[in-house]
C-alpha cells in the first residue's frame, strides 16, 4: 500500500526495521534534548504529514525499549490518526519512572501501525444472544 507522506523532519521516513515488522519507528523531531521529569507529560513533534486512504487509521504505540529501559510510555495508547487528519503527527510521551529522561533530537519514540477498520451501524435490540461466557467481566475467564 503506498501512503502519501510529507516530511518536514530532518530524518529519513519511518521504515520497518524487519521483513516482519507491524510497526515503524516515529522520531522525535525537536532542535535540543529536552529532559523529561518524572510523572511529566510533553508533546513531542515528529515532522510527518500523512494522507491515509478511507478504511485505515495510524495507531501510535510506545516503543517496547523506551518503557523498560526508562518508564517512556504513551498517555493516550494507543493513539489513533484519523484518515481525515492532516496534521502534524506528535507524540505524547509520559516518563512513568522516577528519574528525568533525557530526550535527543531524533530519539525514537513511538512506533506507528497502519490498520484497516471497519465502521458500525447500530442495530438497537432489547436482548442478545446467550454466551459461554456470559456477563463475566474482569478476571472471570481466569477463574476456570
Amino acid at each position: 500500500m503506498k501512503i502519501k507522506v510529507i516530511n518536514k523532519s530532518q530524518y529519513a521516513l519511518p521504515q520497518y526495521a524487519t521483513p516482519y515488522s507491524a510497526g515503524m519507528d516515529l522520531r522525535a523531531n525537536i532542535s535540543e534534548p529536552q529532559t523529561l521529569k518524572p510523572l511529566e507529560r510533553i508533546l513531542v513533534p515528529t515532522g510527518l504529514f500523512i494522507e491515509l486512504p478511507q478504511g485505515y487509521e495510524a495507531q501510535i504505540r510506545p516503543r517496547s525499549g523506551l518503557a523498560i529501559k526508562h518508564g517512556i510510555s504513551l498517555v493516550n495508547t494507543p493513539g489513533t490518526i484519523d484518515a481525515d487528519y492532516r496534521g502534524e503527527i506528535k507524540i505524547i510521551l509520559i516518563n512513568l519512572s522516577d528519574t528525568g529522561f533525557e530526550l535527543v533530537p531524533g530519539e525514537r519514540i513511538a512506533q506507528m501501525v497502519i490498520s484497516r477498520f471497519e465502521q458500525v451501524e447500530w442495530d438497537e435490540t432489547d436482548s442478545l444472544r446467550d454466551s459461554d461466557r456470559g456477563a463475566g467481566g474482569f478476571g472471570s475467564t481466569g477463574n476456570k
